[in-house]
């Protein structure tokens, strides 16, 4: 049994998982901690930096063009692959240019460079998300699921850590960029040897690649069970997405210093996330993606009592250091079973035919708790404080709990 299980995490297809991961994490992080950490080096305002997390938006708004991908190809390669191929040559292309520009001067060049960024990167989601579902089969989608968003997370130590690092004197900031854009040709070449399945059924014309997903998702179970669904993808990770919006805040609040935030919580908060998804993965090639999604979703409620406890603590001295450890370790180790469980719920509720359209429209949906919910939580801390947040926070575990009776019962998977 354990020779099996070492198998599949060292097949060919979980290698896939793994490195097309890190080519779909990094673009994200370059913008995120890279491309600001080298405008503000070079003398950018504060007000610049922060109106250039504008150009993320397309991460929300991937599905407008999703139905492109499951009805055209590129170059007449498979409709997978072809997408893969063309966003991850011209994403080493963009990133690779950054450096070359001066801040100070092309500012609106390199936020237009920023913005295709976002696109082409948001585009390659899409549509690796797509293949991931297609290649994997269903007692696969939970390893090959965490795997992908372990490998997501882990490629934010190039362009968070150590691209960073090179900047600091070692390269010239085109260096760095060149170095960073280079880390994606490993995904590209995996791409360039991968095998697509042609897809028989695949969308003949523009209107079945946009209707048709609808019309199929809703007339699979009736529309009752599409909206059961749709709550669900809403709630599963509401209160565990409020519970972290502001937790560097919270840890302040605490009487935390600084370093003790960014040795503790940083390293507590990525490790035990990562260990999490991957135990996560491990556990449903045993038990199915339905009990995992009760279990662990009563891991990711219980572990936010952990912040009540810091919180109610914390009211009259600061928690020690290992209770502060501990509590973290539990609750990201919930985010990431959690988050293992959900990302492969989402992708066995596509249908194969529309992956593209269907998973995008999910998956931004499952981001609206993360954008909209989370803008309320600095005005529900001030209203009743922390402790009465979390448990709030607490709280509003229970609808999605409540609503996997409908759309994952236990005795089925």
């Amino acid at each position: 049994m354990k020779s099996k299980l070492l198998g599949e995490i060292f097949s060919r297809k979980m290698g896939i998982c793994v490195v097309t991961g890190f080519s779909s994490g990094l673009p994200l992080y370059v913008l995120l901690s890279l491309l600001s950490a080298w405008l503000r080096s070079e003398g950018l305002d504060l007000a610049t930096i922060g109106f250039m997390s504008i150009v993320m938006f397309p991460y929300t708004w991937k599905f407008l063009w999703a139905p492109l991908l499951d009805r055209y190809r590129i170059f007449a390669l498979p409709r997978r692959k072809g997408w893969m191929l063309f966003t991850q040559a011209f994403l080493i292309v963009i990133i690779g240019v950054f450096g070359f520009f001066e801040p100070q001067n092309n500012i609106y060049l390199i936020g237009t460079l920023a913005a295709l960024t976002s696109f082409l990167s948001a585009t390659f989601d899409v549509a690796i998300d797509a293949f991931r579902r297609e290649i994997l089969d269903e007692y696969q989608l939970g390893l090959g699921n965490s795997l992908f968003v372990n490998a997501y997370r882990l490629s934010g130590l190039i362009p968070g850590g150590l691209s960073l690092i090179l900047a600091d004197g070692i390269l010239s900031w085109q260096g760095v960029f060149i170095f960073t854009a280079l880390c994606l040709l490993p995904g590209f070449i995996v791409c360039l040897f991968i095998k697509e399945s042609q897809a028989v059924n695949a969308p003949r014309t523009l209107y079945q690649a946009t209707v048709m997903p609808f019309l199929e998702f809703i007339e699979r179970r009736g529309i009752k069970h599409a909206l059961l669904i749709l709550l669900f993808v809403f709630f599963y990770k509401l209160g565990d997405s409020m519970a972290t919006a502001l937790a560097t805040p919270f840890y302040i609040d605490l009487g935390y210093d600084l370093t003790t935030i960014g040795i503790v919580a940083k390293n507590i908060g990525l490790w035990s996330t990562l260990i999490g998804s991957l135990l996560g993965g491990i556990i449903m090639t045993k038990i199915g993606i339905n009990k995992a999604l009760w279990l662990f979703g009563l891991v990711q409620m219980i572990t936010i009592v952990g912040f009540v406890l810091l919180a109610h603590v914390g009211a009259n001295t600061t928690p020690s250091v290992w209770l502060f450890a501990l509590v973290l370790l539990g609750e990201y180790l919930g985010v990431g079973l959690g988050t293992a469980a959900f990302v492969s719920f989402i992708a066995i509720s596509t249908n194969p035919r529309f992956t593209a359209l269907q998973f995008a429209l999910l998956t931004s949906l499952s981001a609206i708790p993360r954008t909209f919910c989370n803008a309320t939580t600095g005005f529900i801390v001030e209203a009743v404080g922390w402790e009465q947040f979390f448990i709030i926070c607490t709280l509003l575990a229970f609808p999605g709990l409540l609503l996997l009776h409908y759309v994952a019962p236990w005795k089925k998977n």
